[in-house]
């Protein structure tokens, strides 16, 4: 089954790598979708792919392998739209 996720993560996870670790987490468990800063200084995550690993993923956001400081994820799940990669913004 797939699934697709958006998570919004807070802390002090601008300028300390954060988005190319989602993304390294994401190539290794096959996931597409993207990272993101806000202007809020949080930053988006969508991960799209199987349900086990996109939920792996996300336990993984706030993981003690996660850089900077997470003080929290807040995640909605979406339909699945069928995305193909993984971008950085």
């Amino acid at each position: 089954m797939t699934r697709r996720v958006v998570a919004l993560v807070s802390g002090q996870v601008q300028g300390v790598g954060y988005r190319w670790f989602v993304r390294a987490l994401a190539g290794r468990a096959g996931l597409t979708g993207r990272a993101r800063n806000l202007g809020d200084g949080r930053v988006e995550v969508v991960l799209e792919g199987a349900d086990d690993d996109v939920a792996a993923a996300l336990d993984a956001l706030a993981g003690p392998d996660a850089p900077g400081s997470v003080s929290g994820v807040e995640s909605r799940d979406e339909p699945p739209q069928g995305s193909t990669g993984f971008t950085t913004e």
